[in-house]
C-alpha cells in the first residue's frame, strides 16, 4: 500500500510537535495479512480488510494471478467494512474479477456491513491516465450498492495530470492518501499536504501505527477531508 510527502520544515518552525501515531486515538484501521489482532480493534468503527493480491508472476508476465490473503470470512461488528485488494498489475483477466466480486458478496452474505472495495495500487503519476481507465471499467462491474475507494500517492497532488484527476470524480468515492512507505512515515510528507485539496476529491489521510505525524491546522478546515485510517503493524 503506497499513494497521495518541505512543509515539514514549516511545521517544525511553527512549533507543531511531531508525535508517534497512537492507534488508540483513531477508529479506522487497515487490517493486513500477518498482523496480529490488537485491543484497539475493539474501538474500531471502520475496517479496511486485505483479502487478496493481483499480480503477474515474474517468470510469466503474460499470466495474472489472484492470491487470496488476510483473515477468513467472518462476521465483523464494525459499522463499515471495506474489502481491500493489493494490485501489482492492471491487466486483470475475467476470472480475477469473478473471484474478487464473489469474495465481496460472501463477506456481505456473512452479515457484514460491507461499504465497498478498496484498490491499493501504486499508480505513478505518469501512468495515472491508465489507472483512471482501469477504475472506470471496475466501477461499471461493481454493483451499485458498493463504493469504490483507492489509495493515493502523495505526489498526485503536485505532479498528476489535472485532466486525469478530474476523471476520477464520479468514479471513486474516496482517496486515502498514504503518508508512509513500507513501515515508516515518509520524512517529507508534510510538503504535500497543503496541495492535497487540489484533488477536489473526498480524501482521508493514511497513517502508519507508531510513525511520525503532526496535523496541520488547515487540514480539519478542508471540505474534502474525511478523517484518518491507521495501518496497524506488529510491534518490534
Amino acid at each position: 500500500m503506497r499513494w497521495l510527502g518541505c512543509a515539514l520544515i514549516g511545521l517544525l518552525c511553527s512549533g507543531l510537535a511531531l508525535a508517534d501515531v497512537d492507534a488508540r486515538d483513531h477508529d479506522a484501521f487497515w487490517l493486513w495479512s500477518g498482523v496480529a489482532s490488537q485491543p484497539v480493534l475493539d474501538q474500531a468503527k471502520t475496517l479496511y480488510v486485505l483479502q487478496g493480491q493481483v499480480f503477474a508472476p515474474r517468470r510469466n508476465r503474460q499470466r495474472v494471478d489472484f492470491i487470496a490473503q488476510g483473515i477468513s470470512i467472518t462476521r465483523l461488528p464494525q459499522q463499515a467494512v471495506w474489502i481491500v485488494y493489493r494490485a501489482h498489475t492492471l491487466r486483470w483477466p475475467e476470472p480475477v474479477y469473478r473471484q474478487l466480486l464473489g469474495q465481496v458478496q460472501r463477506w456481505q452474505q456473512a452479515g457484514n456491513a460491507v461499504v465497498g472495495i478498496q484498490i491499493d495500487f501504486d499508480a505513478r503519476t505518469r501512468y495515472l491516465q491508465d489507472y483512471v481507465a482501469f477504475l472506470k471499467d471496475l466501477r461499471q462491474r461493481l454493483p451499485s450498492r458498493y463504493q469504490l475507494s483507492i489509495t493515493g500517492l502523495m505526489d498526485w497532488s503536485s505532479n498528476a495530470d489535472p485532466q486525469a484527476i478530474v476523471q476520477l470524480k464520479g468514479v471513486v468515492d474516496e482517496v486515502v492518501v498514504q503518508t508512509y512507505q513500507g513501515r515508516q512515515s515518509i520524512p517529507d510528507y508534510a510538503a504535500y499536504l497543503p496541495r492535497v485539496s487540489r484533488l477536489e476529491l473526498p480524501f482521508k489521510i493514511g497513517l502508519i501505527q507508531g510513525g511520525e505525524w503532526a496535523e496541520p491546522d488547515f487540514l480539519r478546515e478542508n471540505p474534502w477531508f474525511r478523517g484518518y485510517v491507521v495501518f496497524l503493524q506488529n510491534g518490534p
